[in-house]
């Protein structure tokens, strides 16, 4: 098979970079993702680039949400200037994903400017409505979870842009790795008090998950907040230190209990934004919620609790179970792909 025959679909947001390869049936190949700190510069966008094993040399379709970095005063000189810097290093004939426009070239980034700015969550669920014919997609990454409805081949969404998103309940930035911890509280009970958190960055979502033990290997690929180790005491420390505590003094158990109550308040939230989608649609109890990101461990959590059919995103979008998971982890690259592959792309 010659490059000419692969494809590649990317999804290049303000932390990772991820990339998928499909072939000329649609069929995906192989799947990778390197952390992306875009928000310190276009230099890491090539550290994360060179950091990917090697890749065919085939065309190439885009998805962002990198545009909303603090690189770029504003998204539409985002999308323009990473636009240009990535038909820069993959080739001038990229296209980049503007949600029901289709795909677009390069030259027309600015006037599709804001159907492309941060458009990955359309991606994945409109490939998903080519797959099942009705779902709620819960997609939770690191940094945010998207939840919203599909049905009848179209994303059955109430906003588009973050902002209409966020008041939808379709959007919340909220993730099981990078979200400071802090924003859980104000408080965390302790010792039989509801303890003020500090307002401070000494742990994250990456620390709790951990010391409940289900954060997946792949969804912390950035330095901890104190720069240091990733093992369950390390976590402890910091998360213990959120209510003016240090472990040692204070026991692992105690900090797991922390973890679990901050946990808790997460899953809580989910599912509030995750009643607003399923009210606003008045959906019925066999419409099943997909889960993608490297935190749907929680929108199967979510599935129980509403007492909903629960589905992997990886075993729709994939063929073979071995690389369902990373599909799963990867949804927007994989989906903007196969949509690509759909319009003879």
């Amino acid at each position: 098979m010659s490059a000419a025959d692969l494809l590649l679909g990317w999804d290049v947001g303000g932390a990772h970079l991820k990339r998928a390869v499909l072939d000329a049936s649609g069929r995906l190949l192989k799947v990778d993702m390197a952390p992306c700190a875009l928000w310190l510069g276009l230099d890491r966008l090539d550290a994360a680039l060179a950091a990917l094993p090697p890749a065919p040399d085939a065309p190439s379709v885009v998805t962002m949400t990198g545009e909303l970095t603090d690189l770029w005063p504003d998204r539409i000189t985002g999308v323009v200037g990473l636009a240009d810097a990535l038909a820069a290093r993959l080739g001038e004939d990229t296209l980049f994903y503007a949600g029901p426009q289709g795909f677009v070239p390069r030259q027309g980034a600015r006037a599709n400017a804001e159907s492309i700015a941060s458009a990955n969550w359309h991606a994945t669920a409109a490939a998903l409505a080519l797959r099942l014919p009705a779902g709620v997609l819960v997609d939770i990454g690191s940094t945010t979870s998207d939840i919203l409805y599909f049905a009848d081949e179209q994303v059955r969404s109430r906003g588009y842009t973050d902002s209409q998103r966020m008041v939808a309940g379709e959007l919340l930035y909220s993730g099981v790795a990078r979200t400071p911890a802090m924003a859980f509280g104000p408080t965390l009970p302790f010792r039989g008090i509801h303890v003020p958190l500090m307002m401070e960055y000494f742990a994250n979502m990456a620390d709790v998950h951990r010391l409940t033990g289900e954060l997946p290997e792949r969804a912390d690929l950035h330095p901890a907040a104190d720069g240091g180790a990733k093992t369950r005491e390390a976590s402890a420390r910091r998360l213990l230190r959120m209510v003016g505590r240090d472990l040692g003094p204070c026991s692992l158990e105690e900090a797991e209990a922390l973890a679990a109550y901050a946990s808790e308040v997460q899953v809580q939230r989910l599912h509030s934004a995750l009643a607003l989608v399923i009210s606003a649609h008045r959906l019925p109890p066999a419409v099943p919620l997909v889960g993608a990101g490297v935190g749907r461990f929680l929108a199967a959590k979510l599935a129980a609790r509403t007492q909903r059919w629960y589905l992997d995103a990886g075993r729709l979008l994939a063929a073979n179970d071995t690389l369902a998971g990373a599909a799963a982890d990867c949804a927007p690259a994989v989906a903007v792909a196969l949509l690509a592959r759909r319009q003879g792309l």
